[in-house]
């Protein structure tokens, strides 16, 4: 029984329908009132000439759509775009009244009509708006007046006089009912000649010009001017010098009021000028480091002009976490370590004179073994490591060289990705299956016959992959009974067909392609955080882990697997890696009596020696002995508590998500404050902890390269391709962008790849999502057919209609971030929409439709 004095019930939830209904509502009387506003002179000029009308379904007489009516031609149009619309359908000459409309009547019998607004000769326009086209004449022209009768274009009278026979002429052109065609002796390419003769009458009426150009100040011109050049510049070769004589160019600096730019300016005066500003602003950071590190990039990398030339970039890491550009080094392909060894000193000694010491040591992406080494041992302080990056893909390639199940697997692919290629029926019936599958036709992706397996690692992983994304294809090819034709004839055929139907080849192609992307996404994270050399020990560390894991997956033997890494790790190794992971106080750890003490029981016997090894060895002879003492101190009272949990703090980065330092300077900040009483291990403290554990730096993007291998005989040409990279990457540092403008266009045309694929896929990962479910618990879950396969387009308008829904974290599956957008349904169950978030679409969400769920 209801009590009196109860509150009043909650009145029931909108319908979908009914919102949507309210939202039309709202939306046309707003128009209506931008309209009412506009024509009393508070809004833009177009709704004189434009009408909401709210279209209501004819058999609910529920709103169903907002349109916009053009009153001059009664035309109707989406009112999503106000503006848009009257930009097109006005603006452009659409309208076949709004010219005329707009032309003064006491000018209409002098005036040629624009050619604009004469129909083209026997042309049919099959837009939705060509039903609405009004005649020749304008409303104007139709009035009963002798004065706009004679509102003809001069070449519309002559062609009626010419033609008599073709045009039949009506006195009365008020009662005209059909469109008159121009017709010109020409044809259509007389319509360019014509509007050219038309303009040329209207400059001899009016010789001033009819708009007044864009007029700008000397410094606003100057400093335009500046900001063009400095975008020339940093795009390194993205735009070349001769698009600064095309004539579009030209045209849209003289549209905004700017001179044009002339080639020999930005190649000389300009270009010396920032250069010397951007060399100046560096050496001034390097003279006031104490101390930093060289790195130099470029040795590995594969040559751009077939094996002449390439570029070796060396850089330098200062002490507060920032690198500055210090030159480019052009060498004839590959070179000797003696030389490299020659190039690399005389770039430390340039940068240091006299004082040699304040290079800490050099990072390279080659000549560890040699040239790095004798450096190192030349100078006592200084401590020269190999790219860490290199190190990573590097182990890619020792897998496929000495794992035979890497090799066999590389060879099997290889066979039957150039026999489906290069067999022109096979191929016939695979691209056949694959646009039906695919949406799309073309080859396998295979590695050249020429090329080293063990070297381009990058084609060998692109076959791998596609090899598995065309795997159910390549069944269906084998399974075609013009296949099966193939064999009866062809063993290598049969072979290929066994292959594939072998499910022990998909397993072991499954096993490798799984191994590289492990690697790779290792690598991709060494390449975006660019690690310090106190990360490598952990760093090897997680990737054992990963490496067990793969072999507990894929049932590989444990043991040659390890060898490889471990063989691996032994060239890379430097004795600084164990000291730099000691005294840096972010892997500080603490023990049971609360003490924040190194890490020295993550080390092996041999590293704990190397740590002793190399504080003797940055130190001089008279305070080696006091060095190991403030080391061992160090060991057994570690760093106070409250420091060492401000050093470890951490938060989320904004991009990637993942939890890191907040501070990355505070380890050696405490060194140099609150650890300064440790003074001769905290000297070698700062000068170990900051060190790059990775060389590479500033890309340079194609077309530059392109460009250098095309001038690499001129000096001139050189000397300003040398200016224009270090403008480049002076900027490209200063704004810790370390991509080029081609990965960034990859990424994006690869993400919309990807994303459309996710979008259109269906439920195929359906299991995924029922595990996330699974682990979160209490969800009931089944599948609906209608869902499967459900378009973007209309998830995306039920999402876009305004209905209630609420996003909920699924939790992690297989690396993936799993999301869900909430809608009601019936009986009390939400339509589950998957939304997927992982590195391959770059962070983005992509949105799959998956399943009808409820809370139990």
């Amino acid at each position: 029984m209801d009590s009196t004095n109860s509150t009043p019930a909650d009145p029931a939830p909108l319908s979908p329908d009914d919102a949507a209904a309210r939202a039309l509502n709202k939306r046309y009387e707003g128009l209506v009132t931008v309209r009412t506003k506009a024509i009393k002179g508070k809004g833009a000029w177009y709704w004189a000439h434009l009408e909401p009308v709210l279209v209501r379904n004819t058999t609910t007489n529920l709103p169903k759509a907002v349109k916009l009516k053009c009153l001059l031609c009664d035309a109707v149009f989406s009112a999503s775009n106000p503006s848009r619309t009257a930009s097109e359908h006005l603006k452009r000459g659409t309208c076949p009244n709004f010219t005329s409309v707009l032309r003064p009547i006491s000018s209409a019998s002098l005036s040629p009509q624009p050619i604009s607004s004469l129909p083209l000769p026997s042309s049919h326009n099959h837009r939705k708006r060509s039903s609405e086209m009004g005649t020749l004449f304008s409303p104007i022209s139709q009035a009963p007046t002798s004065t706009s009768i004679q509102v003809h274009s001069l070449a519309m009278i002559e062609a009626a006089g010419f033609c008599g026979d073709i045009y039949s002429h009506n006195p009365n052109p008020v009662g005209l009912s059909q469109q008159h065609h121009l017709v010109l002796s020409g044809g259509k390419d007389d319509l360019g000649a014509l509007a050219m003769l038309e303009n040329s009458v209207k400059k001899l009426k009016s010789p001033k010009p009819s708009s007044v150009g864009v007029s700008l100040t000397k410094e606003q011109v100057d400093s335009a001017l500046e900001l063009l050049s400095e975008w020339f510049y940093e795009s390194c070769g993205s735009v070349s010098f001769s698009s600064l004589e095309h004539p579009k160019f030209k045209a849209f600096l003289g549209q905004v009021g700017l001179p044009a730019v002339l080639q020999r300016e930005l190649s000389g005066v300009r270009l010396d000028a920032k250069y010397a500003k951007a060399k100046a602003e560096c050496e001034a950071r390097i003279r006031d480091a104490m101390f930093f590190q060289v790195a130099c990039d470029g040795w590995e990398s594969n040559s751009f002009c077939g094996g002449e030339e390439s570029m070796v970039k060396f850089m330098v890491n200062l002490p507060n976490g920032s690198s500055v550009f210090q030159k480019a080094v052009f060498t004839a392909g590959s070179v000797s370590s003696k030389y490299a060894e020659e190039v690399m000193w005389d770039a430390v000694s340039g940068m240091c004179g006299n004082a040699v010491q304040r290079c800490v040591g050099i990072v390279a992406d080659k000549y560890k073994a040699k040239a790095l080494r004798n450096l190192e041992s030349q100078n006592h302080w200084m401590v020269n490591v190999s790219c860490q990056l290199q190190g990573f893909i590097s182990l890619i390639k020792d897998f496929h060289k000495e794992h035979k199940l890497f090799m066999v697997v590389t060879d099997n692919c290889l066979k039957v990705a150039n026999f489906v290629n290069t067999t022109t029926e096979v191929r016939r019936i695979f691209q056949k299956y694959k646009m039906q599958k695919l949406g799309y036709a073309g080859l396998l992706q295979v590695s050249s016959s020429k090329c080293d397996s063990s070297k381009d690692y990058a084609l060998v992983y692109a076959m791998l992959e596609d090899m598995l994304t065309c795997s159910s294809i390549l069944e269906m090819v084998v399974l075609d009974d013009c296949y099966k034709e193939t064999c009866e004839e062809d063993s290598v055929a049969r072979e290929v067909a066994a292959m594939i139907q072998n499910v022990g080849f998909w397993n072991e192609l499954g096993a490798v392609y799984s191994f590289m992307k492990l690697i790779r996404g290792m690598a991709q994270e060494i390449e975006a955080e660019r690690p310090l050399i106190g990360q490598c020990l952990p760093l090897w560390e997680e990737l054992r882990t990963k490496v067990k894991g793969w072999c507990a997956k894929f049932n590989i033997e444990e043991g040659p697997v390890e060898k490889i890494v471990e063989k691996r790790f032994a060239k890379n190794y430097h004795p600084a890696w164990s000291a730099a992971f000691i005294l840096d106080p972010q892997y500080l750890m603490r023990d049971t009596s609360g003490k924040y003490l190194p890490p020295f029981k993550c080390l092996t016997h041999e590293q704990e020696k190397d740590v002793d090894k190399l504080i003797t060895r940055l130190v001089s002879r008279e305070e080696a002995h006091v060095a190991l003492m403030e080391l061992m101190k160090w060991r057994t009272e570690g760093m106070d508590p409250l420091y060492a949990q401000a050093v470890q703090v951490k938060q989320q980065d904004p991009v990637t998500g993942k939890m890191k330092i907040a501070n990355p300077q505070s380890s050696r900040l405490v060194w140099e404050t609150c650890l300064s009483k440790l003074n001769i291990l905290g000297k070698v403290a700062v000068r170990l902890i900051f060190l790059h554990a990775t060389s590479f730096g500033f890309k340079c993007n194609w077309s530059l390269m392109k460009w250098i291998c095309v001038h690499r005989h001129s000096r001139i040409g050189l000397e300003r391709a040398e200016k224009m990279i270090f403008i480049a990457a002076h900027a490209k540092l200063e704004r810790r962008d370390l991509s080029n403008d081609e990965e960034r266009e990859a990424e994006l045309f690869a993400t919309a790849s990807v994303d459309e694929e996710l979008l259109n896929e269906g439920l195929s990962d359906a299991p995924t999502v029922l595990v996330c479910l699974n682990r979160l618990g209490g969800w009931q879950t089944r599948l609906e057919s209608h869902h499967m396969g459900q378009p973007r387009k209309n998830l995306r308008e039920n999402l876009c209609n305004q209905r209630p829904f609420s996003v909920i974290n699924l939790g992690m599956s297989a690396g993936i971030s799993v999301y869900a957008i909430e809608e009601p349904h019936h009986e009390k169950w939400v339509s589950i929409s998957v939304l997927y978030s992982s590195r391959s679409t770059k962070s983005k969400l992509s949105v799959r439709p998956a399943m009808i769920a409820k809370k139990s």
